[in-house]
């Protein structure tokens, strides 16, 4: 390239084509490392400076660590299931597999910046030639031996091919961001398919203890009615208060098995019973307070936030690369090879040809189709801006989600607590009253009903504040660390035998490497520069 500009001709030919293509200015071609279009700055989205329920005791705005947020739970088969999945899921490996196909891709484009074609011919062929018109048979022969390179490279003159460079090695950072966001995504799924899970045992749980209550009660009931101390009425609504109970079971088992495949899926493995190899634990205990550290650090966190980021960095180029259509294209073609009449004459000095020189090629005549190539991706581009200030405020949205999900279902859980020991005092009262008869049945009735009734909400009410936890955390952006070696790989629990064992289906991995060659800021972005046509 410095070669090039050191040809006075070539170099009246870039000033004449600045002059003429009227789009980038040649202060701004210089300023810009010779290359046309607008030079791309990280672009800017609104933050809120604080969160809604920053006032809450709970609520703690300090850095927080979150590459393992969810030991939290103090949970080891949680543990071992996100450690399994980080391992055998199908869908962080086909993510890993896209940064694959941007690494090639970014090969791709660097290679252009090297000539373009280059390749080495060579031939043979036998003339003939009639010595006698009036005799066919008469003929001459000779022979003719070619070998020879052939050159041609477009120099990057208008910064065409490294602005694709640039743009590829945006899309790479792109696809390790996604993967990471994939990752996040994953550890947040799976943490809230067991805590649904176990959610749904409990509920199973105390369904059947209250199916055995209410079957002791249907006893007494029908020794009232075989003595005459009551009438049949009484009965039917005992078994029909029992069938009522007796029927949130099977709901409940379809709803444990469906979060059970969604839990194999999620681990890689195919739909298995997880109930016999898990066994049974209580609902995960979330803590009391979460560390959440203040919105503005959304921007660094959130690996989809990081993505859309370098989505409009990619996009960027796209405007320079469409923009360098309106000058010409400057190439060096050579040509070295070797011709003779004899394969032995063939790489003798006599034989030897060559020619070097520039050329160019200027689309002219157009129609409007580059100006219009250049409209279109400065289109695009402000859309992966948009894309990026809507991710940012979604992020925001669901971190706000988590955090009232979290703290308003502890209240509601202790709430709940509350009314579930009143109803239970109420219940043993109740019956003890229906068996002297001082209560007709319709009261007892009643009061069971509650209690089955605040016991399942109670249940899910706990459930709640794990779910509304994870949903936290996951919106927060914690997790994608495992990536970097941290959390599960290099400080977790060993997995149990009976976790390892049963459900580990062993699934090589892909050896990806995926360290982005544009690290994750560890800051906030810094405010955009202006986007310049």
């Amino acid at each position: 390239m410095q070669h090039a500009y050191r040809n006075p001709h070539l170099f009246y030919l870039a000033a004449a084509a600045l002059c003429l293509g009227g789009c980038t200015s040649f202060s701004d071609y210089f300023h810009n490392g010779f290359k046309v279009g607008p030079e791309y700055g990280p672009p800017k989205a609104a933050v809120a400076p604080q969160w809604i329920n920053t006032t809450d005791i709970r609520v703690r705005s300090q850095a927080a660590d979150l590459s393992r947020w969810w030991c939290v739970f103090n949970d080891p088969v949680l543990n071992d299931l996100v450690y399994h999945a980080y391992n055998q899921n199908i869908t962080l490996k086909q993510a890993g597999t896209r940064i694959l196909q941007a690494r090639a891709m970014l090969g791709i484009a660097t290679g252009e910046l090297f000539p373009q074609s280059q390749n080495a011919a060579g031939g043979y062929r036998r003339n003939a030639s009639s010595t006698n018109p009036n005799f066919p048979g008469g003929a001459k022969y000779s022979d003719q031996w070619n070998f020879g390179f052939n050159l041609a490279w477009e120099l990057d003159f208008w910064g065409r091919f490294r602005r694709a460079v640039l743009a590829g090695e945006a899309q790479l950072d792109s696809s390790v961001e996604d993967y990471d966001a994939v990752l996040v995504t994953l550890v947040g799924d799976v943490a809230t398919s067991y805590v649904l899970m176990r959610q749904y045992q409990e509920q199973i749980a105390l369904a059947t203890q209250n199916v055995k209550l209410q079957t002791d009660v249907l006893k007494i009931v029908q020794a009232r009615l075989d003595a005459g101390r009551t009438s049949e009425l009484d009965v039917d609504q005992a078994q029909s208060t029992l069938a009522q109970t007796e029927a949130q079971i099977p709901a409940f088992e379809i709803l444990l098995r469906l979060s059970q495949n969604q839990l194999c899926v999620l681990l890689g493995i195919p739909p298995t019973d997880l109930q016999a190899r898990l066994g049974q634990r209580p609902i995960p205990t979330a803590p009391r307070e979460v560390v959440v550290g203040i919105p503005a650090q959304l921007l660094e966190r959130r690996p989809d936030i990081r993505r859309a980021e370098r989505n409009a960095a990619a996009q960027a180029q796209q405007i320079g690369i469409a923009q360098a259509g309106w000058y010409p294209h400057i190439s060096i073609n050579g040509t070295l090879g070797y011709s003779a009449q004899n394969a032995s004459q063939l790489f003798t000095y006599q034989a030897f040809n060559g020619s070097v020189g520039p050329s160019f090629q200027w689309d002219i005549l157009n129609y409007g189709r580059i100006a219009n190539n250049v409209r279109l991706q400065d289109a695009k581009f402000q859309e992966t801006l948009l894309i990026y200030r809507n991710t940012v405020l979604t992020a925001s949205a669901e971190a706000e989600n988590g955090l009232i999900t979290f703290l308003r279902a502890q209240e509601r859980a202790k709430l709940l607590t509350e009314s579930v020991i009143a109803a239970d005092k109420a219940y043993k009262i109740v019956v003890s009253q229906y068996r002297v008869g001082t209560v007709d049945f319709n009261r007892v009735a009643t009061i069971e009903q509650n209690l089955v009734q605040q016991q399942d909400l109670q249940a899910q009410a706990r459930s709640q504040i794990a779910v509304g936890l994870v949903q936290v955390y996951r919106s927060l952006g914690g997790g994608w660390q495992i990536r970097l070696g941290q959390g599960v790989v290099s400080g977790l629990p060993q997995p149990t035998p009976a976790s390892t064992e049963n459900v580990s289906i062993p699934v090589p991995n892909l050896d990806l490497n995926i360290e982005p060659s544009n690290p994750a800021p560890q800051a906030p972005l810094p405010p955009p520069q202006p986007n310049q046509k």
